[in-house]
C-alpha cells in the first residue's frame, strides 16, 4: 500500500509539473526531472537547457548551454510572476541553493513557480569552464604560490573564454531566460554575491522586476576583499561579547578572547599533525593544521548561528590541546566551500569586478586582525594572470530604483554586515525596507518567520507593511557549553 501511495503521489506531482510548463514549453523545451544534490532530498522539477551566446557581441559565435529548472507552484493556477533565485559565492549554483534552503521558499511556492538558472560557470552549467584542481587544493587555505600554480594550469584546460563569465554577462543570460519564458515581470531573490547580480539586473531591466529580496547585501559600488578581514573581526568580537553576556557561556568561556589570541600565536609558529576520523565517511585520515586552517574555520563558523554556537567550545578545546573539533570543522567547512563553488567563474568575477579596485598596499592595521591579509593576498595571486572580463561602464555605480525591495541582514554577519544594506538604500532605493535579524549571521531567509514575511512581501508588493516583530521570538542558537549541547 505504501509503495502504491508513493507511486500515485509521484505520478500526481509529475502531472502538475507538466501542466505548469504552459506557454513556456514553446520557447524552452522543458521536461520532468528530479533535482539532486548529495545528502539532500531530491526535488521534482521541470528542467531544460537555455542556449546563450558565449559573447553577446557575437551572437552567431560560440554557444553555451545553461541548466534551467522550474520548481512548480503548489497550486494548479500559479501566479504569472514567478520567483527566480540567484546564489552567491561567486560560483554557487542556484539549484543547490534551492535544495539546501527550500523551506525558506515554500510559502512563496504556494502561489508561484520557483525558477532556477545555474549561472554560467556554476553547478550544472559548468561545462567548458571547469578544470581539474589538485586533490588537496582548498581555496580557503591555499598559499599564494599554490594558487598561482593552480590558476595557470586551470586556464589551459578551458573550452570557453573566461572573460565572458562575469556578472554583466550573467545578467544578460537572466534576461534571455525571461524573454524565452515570455514572463512580463518576475520576482527576484539574491543572496550574498547574488545580490550584486540582482542589483545589476535591476539597473538594466528594472521594468521587469516586480519585487526584489536581497539577503546579505553586497553594494554595487563595494569592492569585495579589502574589508573582509575587518568585517570578520567585528563579527567575531560581537560573538565573544554575546557569549560573555549569555547564561553559562560567560562563566564557562570567560577568557575566550585571550585564549583565541594565544591560539593564533601558537599556530603562527607551528603546524600540528593529527589523525581524525573523516566526519563524512568515518575513515581515519591525517590532517596538518596550520594558521590558515584556524583562520578559515573561525571565519566560516561565524556565518551561521548554528556553527557560532560551537565556536567558543571549539576554540577552547584547541587551546587546551584537543584539536579534533577544530580539525573536523576544517574538513566540513573548508571542503564544503571548495566543493560548492565554480572556481573559474569565481575568479572571472573577482578579477574583473573587485581586484582592479584593490588599494595598492594593504592597510597595516589589517595584519593585526585574525584573518590578516590572507584573503586579499590570495585574490591578488589569482588575478595576477587571470584575464579581466566583460563589465558594463556603470557597473560600479550605486543603483537607483523605485521598485519594491526588501533587504535582509544578520546582525553579526561576518562578510556582508547590516551597514551594507543601509548604504544602498541611501544611494537610491526609494521603496526599500531593511530587516535585521538579532544575533544572526549570513543569510536570513530561512530564519524563524522570515519565509512567511517574504511571502507577504511578494504577495502584497509592500515592504513597509511587514510586521517583523516575530523575528524577536527567534533568538540565535544558544552556545554549547560541552559537546553534548547547550544547557537546557
Amino acid at each position: 500500500m505504501k509503495q502504491f501511495f508513493a507511486l500515485a503521489l509521484t505520478t500526481l506531482l509529475l502531472a502538475i509539473i507538466a501542466l505548469h510548463a504552459g506557454d513556456a514549453a514553446a520557447a524552452i523545451d522543458e521536461s520532468p526531472c528530479r533535482l539532486l544534490q548529495e545528502s539532500m532530498p531530491a526535488a521534482f522539477g521541470q528542467c531544460a537547457t537555455l542556449e546563450v551566446p558565449e559573447n553577446y557581441d557575437d551572437p552567431d559565435g560560440e554557444k553555451l548551454e545553461l541548466f534551467f529548472a522550474r520548481v512548480p507552484a503548489l497550486t494548479a493556477n500559479p501566479a504569472a510572476d514567478p520567483l527566480v533565485l540567484i546564489n552567491g559565492g561567486p560560483g554557487g549554483s542556484a539549484v543547490d541553493l534551492y535544495l539546501q534552503t527550500r523551506g525558506a521558499f515554500e510559502p512563496i511556492r504556494r502561489e508561484r513557480d520557483i525558477l532556477l538558472l545555474d549561472q554560467r560557470g556554476t553547478g550544472r552549467s559548468l561545462s567548458g569552464l571547469d578544470c581539474e584542481l589538485p586533490e588537496e587544493f582548498e581555496l580557503v587555505t591555499a598559499t599564494p604560490d599554490e594558487i598561482r600554480t593552480t590558476v595557470n594550469n586551470c586556464i589551459d584546460e578551458f573550452d570557453h573564454d573566461p572573460r565572458y563569465f562575469t556578472t554583466t554577462v550573467a545578467v544578460a543570460d537572466l534576461e534571455t531566460l525571461r524573454e524565452s519564458l515570455e514572463i512580463a515581470e518576475w520576482n527576484i531573490y539574491g543572496i550574498s554575491y547574488g545580490t550584486r547580480v540582482a542589483q545589476h539586473y535591476l539597473r538594466r531591466h528594472g521594468d521587469r522586476v516586480r519585487t526584489m529580496i536581497l539577503d546579505g547585501i553586497v553594494p554595487a559600488d563595494l569592492t569585495l576583499g579589502p574589508d573582509i578581514a575587518s568585517d570578520a573581526q567585528s563579527a567575531l568580537d560581537a560573538i565573544f561579547m554575546r557569549c560573555a553576556a549569555a547564561p553559562g557561556c560567560g562563566e564557562r568561556f570567560a577568557d575566550i578572547a585571550p585564549r583565541f589570541a594565544a591560539l593564533r600565536a601558537r599556530f603562527s609558529g607551528e603546524s600540528i599533525e593529527i589523525v581524525i576520523n573523516d566526519p563524512v565517511n568515518g575513515a581515519p585520515k591525517s590532517i596538518v593544521l596550520d594558521e590558515s586552517h584556524l583562520q578559515g574555520v573561525v571565519r566560516l563558523m561565524s556565518y551561521s548561528d548554528a556553527t557560532v554556537a560551537l565556536l567558543p567550545l571549539t576554540i577552547d578545546a584547541a587551546y587546551q590541546g584537543n584539536y579534533l573539533p577544530l580539525a573536523a570543522q576544517a574538513e566540513l567547512q573548508i571542503q564544503a566551500v571548495s566543493d560548492s563553488l565554480g572556481f573559474a567563474m569565481h575568479n572571472a568575477v573577482v578579477c574583473t569586478e573587485d581586484a582592479p579596485w584593490f588599494p595598492a598596499d594593504s592597510d597595516s592595521d589589517t595584519a593585526l586582525l585574525y584573518l590578516g591579509t590572507t584573503v586579499v593576498d590570495g585574490l591578488r595571486a589569482i588575478c595576477e594572470t587571470w584575464p579581466a572580463g566583460v563589465i558594463d561602464a556603470n557597473f560600479k555605480e550605486p543603483v537607483a530604483s523605485d521598485r519594491p525591495v526588501l533587504l535582509l541582514s544578520g546582525e553579526h554577519d561576518p562578510v556582508t554586515p547590516p551597514a551594507n544594506a543601509d548604504r544602498i538604500i541611501a544611494a537610491g532605493l526609494s521603496r526599500a525596507r531593511h530587516i535585521i535579524g538579532s544575533g544572526q549571521g549570513h543569510g536570513l531567509a530561512g530564519v524563524g518567520c522570515m519565509p512567511r514575511l517574504m511571502e507577504e512581501f511578494v504577495a502584497n508588493v509592500d515592504a513597509s507593511a511587514i510586521d517583523a516583530a516575530c523575528l524577536d521570538d527567534e533568538p540565535p542558537m544558544p552556545f554549547f557549553l560541552n559537546f553534548q549541547g547547550p544547557n537546557p
